[in-house]
């Protein structure tokens, strides 16, 4: 399972850039810089449990790995885009669907369980499951 401290160990390992740095609006951000690298700001201020943390920074490395950016000007459908080839390159990271299966095996079988053995939230748990048995990320339309 990959925890918080993985992901910072990763992004090290990558180059990418992660401070700490106090947002006005978002939790976290990442943008890709002139010389081909990364950086990635976290607000740890606007996240409240290190399961948060880990789930907005995975989001970011997803961002980072996948080349999935976009500007303010962008059009909605594109960001969204976007957005799930952040969610999905995390999911993949946190919540691997191999060791999904066998936390489910295990015994683990509803979102707060889950969410707790893998250290991650419920809304993420809710779009790996989703994506894992529906095949996309629009978890609101399974519940």
């Amino acid at each position: 399972m990959t925890t918080l401290l993985d992901l910072y160990e990763y992004a090290e390992d990558q180059g990418i850039d992660v401070d700490w740095v106090p947002l006005e609006q978002a939790p976290s951000l990442s943008i890709p810089l002139p010389d081909g690298s990364y950086a990635i700001a976290v607000n740890p201020w606007k996240l409240d449990t290190l399961e948060q943390e880990t789930v907005c920074l995975a989001h970011e490395l997803g961002h980072c790995k996948t080349g999935s950016f976009y500007n303010r000007h962008a059009a909605l459908d594109i960001r969204q885009k976007h957005e799930n080839r952040a969610d999905k390159w995390a999911i993949r990271q946190l919540v691997p669907e191999d060791a999904l299966d066998q936390a489910v095996a295990d015994g683990y079988t509803n979102l707060p369980s889950l969410a707790e053995h893998f250290g991650v939230t419920e809304s993420f748990m809710r779009k790996a499951v989703c994506w894992y048995t529906h095949g996309n990320l629009a978890a609101d339309l399974y519940t």
